[in-house]
């Protein structure tokens, strides 16, 4: 038997990007965001209202970057979601975030989170809150990567959140290989 819960934003896992633009004066932004994801192959799509500091960021400077949350941040990467730009200006510094300004867009890296989608701004809709962006480069520090180079989830351990229990849960345990457990079946 199953539970119905109604039409609910619960659907696992739900990614937690932490954006990052920069104010008008060049001070660094963040917020964390959980409704989002690909929307094409060099595109990224994420539903921030327009109220926030970010979103006005955004439209500014036609640029943000999107880092991915990990375990080892998890208590700055919620303050960043739970504290307005607007009120509190310095939250990114208080966060003990520390921001490079990326080579590919006008927005800044977090150099605490080893992972970031870099992205041009395509387009903003504020009545269905849906933010575009065109994917310019994707970055990882070296200390996440495994010995052939590509990025190794247990070394960056990036978390998701559970919108039933309001929890964040870390991600890495293997179950099996893409394009290759279903071909068991064929």
């Amino acid at each position: 038997m199953r539970k119905n819960f109604g039409a609910k934003p619960i659907l696992y896992p739900q990614p937690v990007f932490i954006i990052a633009t920069y104010g008008e004066d060049g001070t660094p932004d963040a917020m964390n965001a959980a409704w989002g994801g690909l929307s094409e192959e060099n595109e990224i799509s994420i539903c921030i209202s327009a109220d926030h500091k970010t979103t006005e960021n955004i439209k500014n400077r036609k640029a943000f970057t999107v880092s991915m949350a990990t375990a080892e941040f998890v208590a700055a990467c919620d303050y960043v979601g739970i504290v307005s730009g607007k009120d509190q200006p310095d939250k990114f510094e208080k966060a003990g975030f520390h921001a490079e300004k990326s080579a590919f867009v006008d927005a800044p890296l977090i150099l605490e989170l080893p992972v970031a989608v870099e992205c041009t701004l395509l387009s903003y809709d504020p009545e269905s809150c849906r933010l575009v962006g065109r994917i310019e480069n994707v970055c990882a520090d070296e200390s996440v990567l495994n010995e052939k180079g590509k990025i190794d989830p247990k070394k960056l351990r990036p978390i998701t959140f559970d919108p039933m229990n309001n929890e964040y849960l870390v991600l890495g345990e293997v179950v099996g290989k893409a394009f290759g457990e279903g071909l068991k079946l064929k």
